[in-house]
């Protein structure tokens, strides 16, 4: 009896492409809708910010179309135009209106134009010069609008040392008491070398973009990129060069949710008093007859007030007669409830107990960040190796490098959360703000935790009888038990890690926005 090999065959293809699809739609692909979600979740984000990263020529081509079309409406040169323009903050529509309603004001105000004209005296052909005394031909004489006349010499030299000294838009008349600054197109021609007219020129271009209100420099060293955006806020900017990250407003390293002076007073008195509370609060306490300060300078907890001779324990603060024999011993580390005061020492350790309270915790989760940018790059060159073994695809490890990313994020986030409770005044807000942040912390340390051991697990990777399977023929059972054994890490690993990133995205949000005040 004959059998159609060819027929059976075809008809067992047919079944097996049924069974395959039919795999697919019983075990769903549980990863496949992170990304969205994610995706989702970051256009809520609270620090979008849109701004745009310019090259120096790129900047130059601003400035100039701003000052061409200042010096038009106002029919001064560019140079004037400039000093207007640095004055107001480069707000065009601003000078414009001053302009209309003013315009003489608004140039003294500037400092483009003097308040009042000098009348000098003068000898015949020559004038005294103001600042070195000798009579000079009044042709040799320089002077600006203020009419304040000094021989070529005397402005020389004022200007190269003021170049010399990194001044650039302020460098102004030289009489005392006049305020009235020196365009560029005055100071240019006075300096005496090549390199002190490109100097004054980079000084210039840094005046004007530190005082343009959408415009701000790359702090990175030697960066010349230039952040522009539409409106100027307290937002996080990332240079494109030497991918820099900081504060567009205060040029600080991005401190959200705490605000720009709140951080300057957090690091200011993180650099003076780090060291000193440290000292501090591990070798004083306070007498607990009389309350000045003690320093232990000893091994001995038996303590003696040099002040009013109170002998007492290092350890309990609590009378040394209460010891008995234990003299070198103290069985009862814990603070005595009575010595509870309001001394100036008292006072001054409770607010160094606060200080380095938030203090730890804020270094700490700088370490936490440093080692776990270790655990990224870890992360990075297994992945590598597994894409390189077949053991998946970079698609399939996406979602770990999220999840690493996203953890960074909020790490940073939590760690500034900390200056910004410090400066908090107690009361519900407080306890409310207090609140989420634990919540957010609880959160970072569980997906840290994952994210650490998330690269151990084997996903995708066959099992021995898996590549058994894979060397035959698929079979219905074999396809399904293979399909099963790609996702069952997803569903154990990947899924609670989903909502992982999830909760933790949600209560970040929350707590950015208190920097706007929406809660």
């Amino acid at each position: 009896m004959s059998v159609d090999m060819s027929s059976q065959a075809s008809d067992s293809n047919e079944e097996f492409e049924e069974d395959e699809d039919g795999v697919e739609g019983d075990i769903p692909d549980y990863y496949d809708g992170l990304d969205d979600d994610v995706a989702v979740e970051e256009a809520f984000d609270p620090e979008e910010y849109q701004f745009n990263c310019l090259t120096y020529r790129e900047s130059q081509r601003v400035l100039t179309e701003e000052v061409n079309s200042v010096a038009s409406a106002l029919k001064v040169s560019p140079a004037v135009a400039k000093l207007v323009l640095v004055h107001f903050h480069w707000q065009v529509s601003q000078v414009l209106e001053r302009y209309k309603s003013n315009s003489s004001q608004l140039l003294c105000e500037a400092h483009a134009q003097p308040t009042s004209i000098c009348r000098s005296l003068t000898v015949g052909t020559s004038q005294q010069c103001g600042v070195c005394l000798q009579l000079v031909r009044r042709d040799a004489l320089l002077s600006l609008p203020c009419q304040h006349s000094f021989c070529k010499t005397c402005w020389e030299q004022h200007c190269t040392v003021l170049v010399k000294d990194g001044v650039g838009v302020e460098i102004s008349c030289m009489a005392q008491d006049c305020s009235l600054r020196m365009p560029d197109d005055f100071v240019l021609p006075l300096l005496p070398s090549e390199e002190l007219k490109d100097k004054y020129r980079r000084y210039l271009f840094r005046d004007y973009v530190e005082s343009h209100f959408q415009l701000q420099l790359c702090p990175g060293a030697d960066c010349p990129i230039v952040i522009q955006v539409q409106k100027p806020r307290a937002r996080r900017v990332q240079c494109s060069r030497c991918e820099e990250v900081f504060c567009f407003k205060c040029r600080q390293m991005y401190h959200a949710p705490t605000d720009c002076a709140t951080i300057r007073k957090w690091l200011t008195k993180c650099a003076d008093d780090s060291e000193t509370a440290n000292y501090i609060s591990a070798h004083t306490k306070d007498c607990p007859k009389c309350n000045i300060c003690i320093e232990k300078n000893g091994g001995c907890n038996h303590m003696q007030c040099s002040k009013c001779k109170h002998d007492f324990c290092w350890m309990c603060l609590g009378d040394w007669k209460t010891h008995g024999s234990e003299y070198y011993e103290c069985s009862r580390y814990k603070e005595n409830p009575d010595i509870v005061n309001q001394s100036q020492q008292a006072q001054a350790r409770e607010a160094l107990k606060k200080y380095l309270f938030y203090f730890e915790r804020w270094e700490n989760h700088n370490k936490s960040m440093q080692l776990e940018a270790q655990t990224y790059q870890r992360i990075q060159e297994k992945i590598q190796e597994r894409v390189m073994n077949n053991l998946g695809t970079w698609i399939d490890w996406q979602y770990l490098q999220n999840a690493a990313k996203l953890l960074a994020k909020c790490r940073y986030t939590l760690q500034y959360t900390y200056p910004y409770a410090y400066y908090m005044e107690s009361g519900p807000r407080k306890k409310l703000f207090e609140y989420q942040q634990a919540q957010l912390e609880a959160e970072i340390e569980n997906l840290s935790w994952k994210v650490e051991r998330a690269d151990t697990y084997e996903r995708g990777e066959p099992s021995a009888n898996d590549r058994g399977v894979r060397a035959g023929t698929k079979t219905r059972g074999s396809c399904k038990q293979e399909h099963w054994n790609k996702n069952k890490i997803i569903i154990s690993v990947f899924f609670p890690l989903a909502f992982s990133l999830r909760r933790i995205w949600r209560i970040r949000c929350t707590l950015l926005s208190r920097r706007d005040g929406r809660c």
